[in-house]
Parts: structure tokens; C-alpha cells; sequence
């Protein structure tokens, strides 16, 4: 019997932690084992600032989806973000020494240690690259360049690039609570993995992930990702605006944004009042939806031009590169009332909101599908695809619940007498099992899993050697 393939996903917010368990089923749709979520504590706008809390919030959320789960978590796929996240385009060439000879894997990966030497900023490592397309010999728009033939092979490609001590310090809380770091993936790219369809990417898309310290940005256009960025703004930030604005404590903000937050403020009434109890005795304090309504309007308008100003920075009013898509919008943030209103009304694109429903199986329970879980299903989609087994049942299988594979006709040649039964077995169902069809990888999947693989055992080695 084949091995399943569980996945596992950890998304370390600002806000939460989530650890997500999850395996394919029979309809290639992602069925949801276990969630663990915790309160983040120790990270501000996507950075880890306190490595112990930190620690004690990745534990808390894992042993949470272990026990929903009934598997124990081995590794898993994390999730970088942050304010010190930031993305160039970069093009590259190289020229080959025979082009009678088709070109290979030694090629691309020629090309991509030539990006690896570009020279960053103190303190700073590329994290992802990504491939655009190719060119041989100036034909150009080539996406698939592995089997053709050509003397100089050249690339553009969209590198993404972060603080080396920040991404560091992630994979020393993962290491510390016991997992091993099985990948690690920009954030905005898990969450467009898991809401936007092949036809946005193609037509031109961009995702806004609004979280708690940071909203993230990505940007598609032909299928390929072409604009990633960061705003070191979020959730937070408004719930600090109500808190100020209205003199209460952060639960109580976070609460009345949640509950009674709108981001349009025509919406309320003059006379629509909420009431909140005072403190240790004190007298209740009255606030006008309205007021709180338009403390909201105020940060979200300029977190969205913050954005749109990324997405004027792309060059989106090209007609080359327009988005036909418009915006999808996802994350906690994405929950605010009438907040595609807003969207739409500042940047006169279509808006919709982003739910990870789409790659979910049916029966899975209606909180997972919400925007909020857009990153961490992304991950375990992401570990699905490095075919990783990153959880194992906690219980071992007992032998008397081994499946035993019957056939239903008779076999046709009988076996020797001297050949075991149990040899009988596996042969019979070695002849009876279809082969699987063997997919072919394309470059730029070759492209993200062989970097990773160097990237993710680069990390390792320096937290080994650390110790």
C-alpha cells in the first residue's frame, strides 16, 4: 500500500499561528486533517522579535493540529514575510559552448548561479527566483526552453530578497519546537496558490493579502508571477487607530472593528451607538458607529493607496500589462464590511474577495474557507507538491487492519508451489496495479524545487552549526 502523503503548513502571522495538516483525495482536492492556531506572540509585522514566545505559540498551535489530526507533525513548509521582504527584476545570459548540443537541466541551472552573484545589500539573501520567460538566440516568449538548441540562452527573472538574520531566526523557533523546516515559501505566493485560478493569472491579477502587521502584494500577468511587495501596514494598525480614537482597551477595539467595523462610512446612521463597559467599575462608554467607521475609513484608504501605488509602480496602465482580473483581495482584512467597496471605489478596478474554497474538499468545515486560512492552505498545497510525508499517525497500525488486496477473477497462471503466499500476494497486485503516468516537471517548477532544496539545507547547516 502506497505511503500517504500528509502535508503540513505553519503560517506565522502577526496576529495567529496556524498549523495545518492535509493530504490530497481521490479528486486531486486538498482535505483538511487538523488546523492548530494560536495567538502570535513574539512577532511584529511578519519579523519574529522574541524568539522564546514564539516558540511557545509554534508549540501551542502544533500539538492543537496534532490532536484535532491524530498525526504527529515531522516537518513542514513555512511561510516568510515581513517588513524586510523586497523583490527586482533581473535579466541574465549565458553562452553556451556547443549549440549543436539540446539544451539541459545544467543550462538552467548555469544561468541561475550567474543570479545568485548579484550583489545585495549588507545583511541581505535572496530568498526566491523566479523565472519569466526565456530567450534563445533573441527569439523570445519562450517558456519551456529544455530539448531546443541555441548558442546563448538568456532569462528574466523576478528575484525576491530578505533579511538573512530574520528568515535565520524562523527556522531557529521551528527548529526548537521540534519540527524540521521541510521548505519555505513567500507568503503572498501561498495565498494567490490557494485563491486565484489559472485564468486571473493569465489575464492579469493582483492579490492583496491584507494581515495583521503587513499586507503583502503579488502580482500576475501571462501566468507568471511579475510584482511582489510588502506594506509594513495591516489589521493592527486600525485596530491601534480605534483604541487611540476612541480610548479604549486593544480587546475592546479589536472587537468593535470585527463586530461593528465598517470601511465605508455612509453606511451608519448618526444615531447608531454601541456600548462598552468601563473598567473596574466606571461608567459605560458610549461610541457612534459613525465615528468608529471613519477612524476605519481613514487607514484602510491609505493602506489600499499604499498598494495601488505598487500596482501603478508595476506599470499596470500599459495596455501590455494590464490587469484584466482586477484585484482579489484575502487575508483577516479582506473580512471588513464594504472594504471591496472601498477597493474598488480607489483604484476603478473589479474586486472580489479571495476564498481558499476552491482547492478545498467539500466536506471541509466552513471556518477553513475563510480568507483568513487563504496562506496557511496555500502552504500545505505547496508541501503537497515537494511530496513530502511531514506527519505520521500518532497511533501505529495495528496488523489486523492491514488492507489485503483480493482479486476478483481468478489468476490465470498458478504460481509454483514453492513460491511463498506472500509473495503470491505482491505479485498479484503488482500485476494488477495500473502504473502511474509519469508527469513531466516543468523548468520552472525544477527551477523553485532545486533552489529551495539548496536554500531550506543551507539554512539547516548554519542552525547546526549554531548550536
Amino acid at each position: 500500500m502506497e505511503k500517504e502523503n500528509i502535508a503540513v503548513g505553519l503560517d506565522i502571522g502577526t496576529t495567529k499561528i496556524v498549523a495545518m495538516i492535509g493530504k490530497k483525495n481521490e479528486y486531486g482536492k486538498l482535505e483538511i486533517l487538523g488546523v492548530g492556531k494560536s495567538k502570535s506572540l513574539g512577532v511584529a509585522r511578519g519579523v519574529v522579535n522574541n524568539i522564546t514566545q514564539t516558540i511557545q505559540s509554534i508549540q501551542q498551535a502544533v500539538i492543537e493540529a496534532e490532536n484535532n489530526s491524530g498525526y504527529k507533525i515531522n516537518d513542514c513548509v513555512v511561510g516568510i514575510a515581513g517588513q524586510h521582504i523586497r523583490s527586482i527584476q533581473h535579466s541574465d545570459y549565458i553562452s553556451r559552448s556547443n549549440p549543436e548540443e539540446v539544451i539541459g537541466d545544467k543550462d538552467i541551472d548555469l544561468l541561475i548561479n550567474q543570479v545568485h552573484k548579484l550583489a545585495m545589500l549588507p545583511g541581505e539573501e535572496i530568498i526566491h527566483v523566479l523565472p519569466q520567460e526565456f530567450k534563445i538566440d533573441g527569439q523570445s516568449e519562450i517558456k519551456e526552453p529544455i530539448g531546443m538548441y541555441g548558442g546563448r540562452l538568456e532569462s528574466s527573472f523576478h528575484v525576491v530578497v530578505g533579511q538573512a538574520s530574520s528568515i535565520r531566526n524562523v527556522g531557529r523557533c521551528i527548529q526548537s519546537s521540534g519540527i524540521e523546516l521541510s521548505g519555505l515559501t513567500l507568503e503572498p505566493l501561498a495565498s494567490a496558490d490557494a485563491v486565484l485560478s489559472q485564468e486571473e493569472k493569465e489575464a492579469g491579477v493582483a492579490l492583496i493579502d491584507i494581515g495583521g502587521g503587513t499586507t503583502d502584494l503579488a502580482i500576475f500577468k501571462d501566468g507568471i508571477i511579475r510584482h511582489t511587495a510588502v506594506i509594513p501596514f495591516g489589521g493592527n494598525v486600525i485596530t491601534e487607530d480605534i483604541k487611540e480614537g476612541c480610548s479604549i482597551i486593544e480587546k475592546q477595539a479589536e472587537l468593535l472593528k470585527v463586530k461593528f467595523g465598517s470601511a465605508w462610512p455612509g453606511e451608519n446612521k448618526d444615531n447608531e451607538i454601541v456600548s462598552i463597559p468601563g473598567l473596574r467599575g466606571r461608567e459605560p462608554k458610549e461610541i457612534s458607529l459613525k465615528n468608529l467607521s471613519k477612524i476605519i475609513h481613514a487607514r484602510v484608504v491609505e493602506i489600499i493607496e499604499q498598494v495601488f501605488a505598487e500596482i501603478k509602480a508595476y506599470g499596470h496602465e500599459d495596455p501590455r500589462r494590464k490587469l484584466i482580473a482586477g484585484i482579489v483581495l484575502t487575508g483577516g482584512g479582506a473580512q471588513l464590511q464594504h472594504i471591496k467597496q472601498l477597493v474598488e471605489y480607489i483604484t476603478g478596478m473589479d474586486t472580489r474577495i479571495g476564498y481558499p474554497n476552491e482547492h478545498l474538499a467539500g466536506n471541509s468545515d466552513e471556518e477553513i474557507s475563510s480568507p483568513l486560512y487563504a496562506t496557511a492552505v496555500g502552504l500545505v498545497m505547496n508541501s503537497i507538491q515537494n511530496n513530502t510525508k511531514s506527519a505520521t499517525p500518532m497511533v501505529p497500525v495495528k496488523e489486523e487492519v492491514k488492507v489485503v488486496y483480493r482479486q476478483p477473477e481468478p489468476i490465470q497462471e498458478a504460481p509454483k508451489a514453492e513460491t511463498p503466499v506472500e509473495e503470491v500476494r505482491e505479485m498479484v497486485y503488482a500485476e494488477s496495479t495500473p502504473k502511474p503516468i509519469k508527469e513531466v516537471e516543468s523548468t520552472e517548477n525544477k527551477i523553485k524545487r532545486s533552489f529551495f532544496d539548496k536554500y531550506v539545507d543551507k539554512i539547516r547547516d548554519f542552525l547546526d552549526n549554531a548550536e
